[in-house]
């Protein structure tokens, strides 16, 4: 089997346009990306869209997007092209049956006529004898009278791979060596009765035609491992392949109850992060530790350093638990490692509509541009923008009024006519002097800033968290600030 040396690396990524993209499928990307980088290979992004049924442009377009998005550049495949074009497996189905036929004629295939009713009945009685419930290759050694037989009674067969009697043993990269009795990998079908072939044939065949090294991929496709290594065996055999590539099998991404995370997961729609603001480099930070690290005490990476760094061979086989809190942690802490100015034009699309509660003529460059520092040190996630610098651009703060009652207690009224009083007399050009003016206001009412700043807060963003208070105040201004402790007054006094 092939093994990771150099440019002769190449592995594939090779998703089915179906939906939207899952954390599950770019985690699969984001090794297999890594692993090619590494070792200064090559990465054949390739499309699996021969199941018209559930494939989509829309969701084709979506993937092409999402790879962009996430910052994986691939060197063969759609938009890019390359040696071995086309790489969309709806574009190469003479590809498929020309194998087909040369395994049939090297007798590596065979036709087979069984019916599904036959072939339930078979297994069900395979069950109850205690016997495997695999295909029992029925149709394996047929005479020229038994096929005509079927023949005149309309029937049309299927494609099967004759599997070795012999056991099937490979070194996973994940896993170490692993071992499959024959008994428990019967012959299986490679083309249906209509002539379409299937993914045991089709994404094999890709592989080897496409010369990849290396099979990165879920552990949910292992089982199929021991046929893909026979059929590759009978591919080379046939000149179609040069080797058998070594495989990986990454560990299941768990979510919620211990269960695998699914598609219909909501929690699993890369599409959910996006919207949400995490950046690219934080989401494949965390998607990159459901299974590997870099080190036992740093979990916050660059993407060039787990380039730098990966190996297949350093990934744990045991599941990895999806926790959305660390994942969003870990985003937080690439939010802060950001240039200001590169924060400030990512949170750009959550000021303007349709995030946007405020008018697009409110919109304050000026004062985002004050506002952006301050916001970076708190967000966790860049959607969150929106709520916590709203204040600067309504015309008067959104009141939460749980938040108002929380705040508002007995005796604020008095307090926040103190604050007031000390505020107009503040340096509005000095967020240290505008918290001086309000510890002042506290201390006269026997109140620490905690709890004396707290009803500013309220009055003037209408909410008890958020950004650095003074600073806020500061980027506001006095006539604005000033004229919303007055509002709060007012409604006190209501």
């Amino acid at each position: 089997m092939a093994s990771a040396s150099g440019s002769s690396v190449r592995v594939r990524f090779c998703p089915s346009p179906t939906g939207n993209p899952h954390v599950g499928l770019v985690r699969t990307a984001l090794f297999n990306w890594a692993f090619a980088k590494h070792h200064g290979g090559t990465l054949v992004f390739r499309i699996e869209d021969t199941d018209a049924a559930r494939d989509s442009e829309e969701s084709y377009n979506q993937l092409l997007d999402s790879m962009r998005w996430l910052g994986f550049d691939w060197d063969e495949g759609p938009e890019v092209g390359g040696p071995h074009a086309p790489y969309r497996q709806s574009q190469r189905m003479d590809i498929y049956q020309d194998v087909a036929r040369k395994l049939l004629d090297g007798g590596h295939a065979y036709h087979c006529y069984c019916s599904q009713e036959e072939l339930h009945t078979r297994r069900e009685a395979a069950r109850a004898a205690g016997k495997p419930s695999g295909y029992d290759g029925h149709c394996r050694e047929l005479t020229a009278a038994q096929v005509e037989e079927y023949k005149a009674q309309g029937r049309e067969p299927i494609v099967r791979f004759r599997m070795p009697d012999e056991p099937v043993t490979f070194t996973d990269l994940v896993r170490g060596e692993i071992t499959y009795l024959p008994e428990n990998v019967p012959d299986y079908g490679i083309v249906r009765a209509n002539g379409a072939p299937l993914y045991t044939l089709v994404n094999p065949v890709d592989d080897a035609l496409m010369e990849i090294t290396h099979v990165l991929r879920g552990e949910d496709l292992l089982s199929s491992t021991p046929r893909q290594i026979a059929l590759y065996k009978a591919l080379i055999e046939l000149g179609v392949a040069k080797e058998i590539p070594a495989f990986g099998h990454l560990p299941y991404v768990m979510g919620e109850g211990n269960k695998k995370l699914s598609k219909r997961d909501p929690q699993s729609s890369l599409n959910l992060y996006r919207e949400r603001g995490f950046l690219p480099e934080g989401l494949l930070n965390y998607l990159s530790l459901l299974g590997w690290s870099l080190s036992a005490d740093q979990d916050v990476f660059s993407i060039d350093e787990m380039v730098a760094a990966f190996d297949v061979t350093d990934v744990n086989p045991n599941p990895a638990r999806f926790d959305l809190k660390k994942c969003e942690a870990i985003n937080a802490d690439h939010i802060r490692m950001l240039d200001v100015k590169d924060f400030a034009e990512r949170c750009r699309p959550w000021l303007q509509a349709p995030h946007a509660p405020w008018a697009p003529e409110a919109f304050d460059e000026t004062k985002w541009q004050a506002i952006a520092p301050h916001a970076q040190t708190r967000l966790k996630v860049l959607s969150e923008i929106t709520d916590n610098v709203d204040f600067l651009f309504l015309p008067e703060p959104v009141f939460d009024e749980a938040s108002w009652n929380k705040a508002m207690k007995e005796g604020s009224d008095a307090l926040l006519l103190t604050a007031r009083d000390n505020l107009e007399a503040a340096d509005w050009t000095s967020a240290e002097s505008l918290k001086e003016a309000v510890l002042a206001a506290g201390e006269a009412h026997g109140l620490k800033l905690g709890k004396a700043q707290a009803p500013v807060r309220v009055a003037v963003t209408g909410r008890t968290v958020g950004l650095p208070l003074f600073e806020s105040l500061e980027v506001l201004g006095k006539e604005k600030s000033l004229a919303r402790v007055d509002a709060a007054l007012a409604r006190l006094a209501g």
